[in-house]
């Protein structure tokens, strides 16, 4: 494939990723310290398209799921804040979605980041500056640093819209990588990871796994994800 094609294919699923924000400013859950939250552990949950529930709408998007979980096996918690938006990547979270975690006053925090860093082409070492970067200002911002849980990037390659986007590149592959660097540098932050990359490689083989635009994660998909982070916050979060 030339080089030109390559870009394109690359630009092409960017700009597909950045037009399905949908008022994406509408859809940031973002409630002020107040008395109906005093007590409760503030949950915020930093992302892109996987984290705000793109496709299907954040009600049905896992961090939701996973607060209303925990609340029902007796963790007082309340997600506070999901600033999450499509497209982004680390660098757009260290610069738009710190500034409202900080103000949320956050106690436990999720992050599932990096599609778009590898989508655009930032370099291995780039992303990993990037990502210890806001892993750092996320914890730097939590009472306990060690209150977060990290979760791998999906291989998008999986679902039907997703695998005509790598240009040219292994797509597979290359999020591999990525998701070998989150798990190192989560290693030496003394963080969980929760790796749901090999669960949405179903995707491939279960068309309900997949939301209508076939690239996003379905309803279906994020109650896994939910289901595999679940016993691992919970266990972050019982003796809170």
């Amino acid at each position: 494939m030339k080089k030109s094609v390559k870009i394109a294919a690359l630009c092409t699923l960017f700009v597909f990723l950045a037009s399905c924000v949908n008022n994406s400013n509408e859809n940031i859950i973002n409630i002020s310290k107040n008395s109906e939250t005093m007590g409760e552990i503030r949950y915020v949950a930093v992302g892109d398209s996987y984290t705000i529930g793109e496709g299907i709408g954040q009600e049905k998007a896992w961090p939701v799921i996973l607060a209303k979980h925990l609340r029902e096996n007796g963790i007082s918690i309340r997600l506070v804040a999901n600033p999450s938006r499509t497209g982004w990547t680390a660098q757009d979270a260290i610069e738009n979605e710190i500034p409202v975690f900080t103000k949320s006053g956050p106690d436990f925090a999720t992050l599932l980041i990096g599609v778009n860093d590898w989508v655009q082409g930032v370099d291995k070492n780039t992303f990993r500056q990037r990502l210890d970067i806001l892993i750092g200002q996320m914890q730097k911002n939590l009472k306990k640093p060690s209150s977060m849980i990290i979760l791998t990037i999906p291989d998008f390659s999986a679902a039907p819209a997703g695998r005509f986007y790598g240009g040219g590149r292994n797509i597979s592959r290359g999020i591999s990588e990525f998701n070998g660097i989150i798990k190192e540098v989560a290693a030496i932050r003394n963080i969980k990871v929760v790796d749901i990359y090999p669960a949405t490689q179903d995707m491939a083989s279960n068309p309900e796994l997949v939301a209508v635009d076939g690239l996003h994660p379905s309803p279906k998909e994020h109650e896994i994800w939910e289901s595999m982070v679940y016993p691992i916050a919970y266990d972050i979060l019982k003796e809170s």
